[in-house]
């Protein structure tokens, strides 16, 4: 294997047990780097090296990253923030050229995962069940009429992310109101039955899926995981590797479900590490290490059930302080 394996993170926030699970399975073969916007993102001082770079949104923040990757010999790249991903993957071959490769799927692949009504239409074409998806609330109206669809129902954006401006709403008054209010929504089945969280893994060499963790969410805290138990079914297990494997995901993926009446529902599908991850790290799935092979070149050895069941995980605040920022 390669001796001198740097990563570079992206965006890294307040997520420091991903840096700190790189920084563990690289184990001196390499650096942790970190890159964010904020100099006080919490994160970046867990990493060995650190950078503040302009935000995702600005002129010249490619080529500021790919100045990073060349000037540190940096391996492989991820980002942790919705916003960036799009961008990354539309610049794939540019970090290829410099020996950089991008954990991440294709670009139309990512567009997909953002857009939640494309990836309603995708599912349902595909044989996947999903919560039923509006944009046109006309056709919603003509549903609920006939009873194709009741109330409450839930009305968010159609690219947000983090939870960002979701109602829960009961009436066709609330809808006209939003719709008013905002522009490109989408209106989905409420769906009434237990909520999953599954991290996913295809390897970036075999476009296999390796690793599937799934959990049962017991709370959420603002889109992301708070609580959580350690879940298997070979049911849903299959759900899943059939419809990472026919849309073309790769690398680490986040998919939100849900379980009505026996069947699983896919809601939403995040391409990147959800917030929920560490819980299938503390459990044995060890996505890091499998980044860190196929960055080196490596395929990965299918791992899908290999973890515990009843396994609970519970967030809490932590803090870090410095003297001086930089």
């Amino acid at each position: 294997m390669n001796n001198n394996i740097s990563i570079l993170i992206l965006s890294c926030g307040t997520r420091n047990k991903i840096v700190q699970y790189f920084k563990k399975e690289l184990a001196g073969r390499g650096q942790v780097i970190a890159a964010d916007c904020s100099e006080l993102a919490p994160a970046l001082y867990d990493a060995e090296k650190f950078f503040v770079v302009p935000r995702t949104n600005e002129e010249g923040y490619i080529d500021v990253i790919l100045t990073i990757c060349k000037e540190n010999n940096i391996k492989g790249v991820l980002s942790l923030i919705d916003p960036e991903l799009s961008l990354l993957a539309k610049h794939k071959y540019d970090f290829l050229s410099i020996g950089t490769t991008l954990i991440i799927s294709d670009y139309e692949v990512v567009e997909m995962c953002f857009d939640k009504y494309e990836m309603y239409k995708y599912l349902v074409t595909n044989g996947f069940k999903a919560p039923k998806s509006y944009i046109e609330k006309e056709e919603f109206y003509r549903d609920v009429e006939t009873g194709a669809i009741n109330y409450p129902v839930f009305v968010k954006p159609i690219k947000g992310s983090a939870s960002i401006n979701i109602n829960k709403v009961t009436s066709k008054e609330e809808i006209e109101l939003l719709f008013k209010r905002y522009d490109d929504l989408i209106i989905q089945e409420f769906m009434d039955g237990t909520e999953y969280g599954a991290d996913v893994y295809i390897d970036m060499i075999s476009g296999e899926p390796v690793a599937v963790f799934a959990k049962e969410k017991i709370k959420m805290r603002a889109g992301e995981t708070d609580k959580s138990v350690s879940f298997k079914d070979k049911k849903l297990d299959q759900v899943i590797v059939s419809f990472v494997k026919k849309a073309g995901l790769k690398g680490i993926i986040d998919i939100d479900i849900f379980k009505v009446d026996n069947e699983y529902y896919i809601s939403e599908v995040n391409p990147r590490f959800g917030g929920g991850y560490p819980h299938a790290y503390e459990c044995g799935v060890n996505v890091p290490k499998m980044i860190i092979n196929n960055i080196c070149g490596k395929v990965n050895k299918r791992e899908i059930g290999n973890y515990d069941e009843g396994i609970y995980m519970m967030k809490y605040n932590e803090i870090k302080v410095i003297s001086k920022c930089s």
